[in-house]
């Protein structure tokens, strides 16, 4: 799943969720005609709740 956020000037917009990236492309044509000139936009995918946690390494005590 993807979600697409839009930042415009202090406004920040998510919008989706997507099923790929290419939808949510073929959106965010209209969704910048909404926008200021000086809009920033992202895809981000999302991830499962749980679905890295193995990955990450507890970090060691500070001695």
């Amino acid at each position: 799943m993807y979600l697409l956020t839009i930042r415009d000037g202090l406004q920040t917009r998510h919008i989706g969720p997507y099923a790929s990236p290419a939808q949510a492309a073929d959106d965010l044509d209209g969704l910048l005609a909404q926008c200021g000139e000086r809009a920033h936009w992202q895809i981000h995918e999302l991830e499962a709740p749980g679905r890295r946690t193995s990955d990450v390494q507890p970090l060691a005590a500070a001695a």
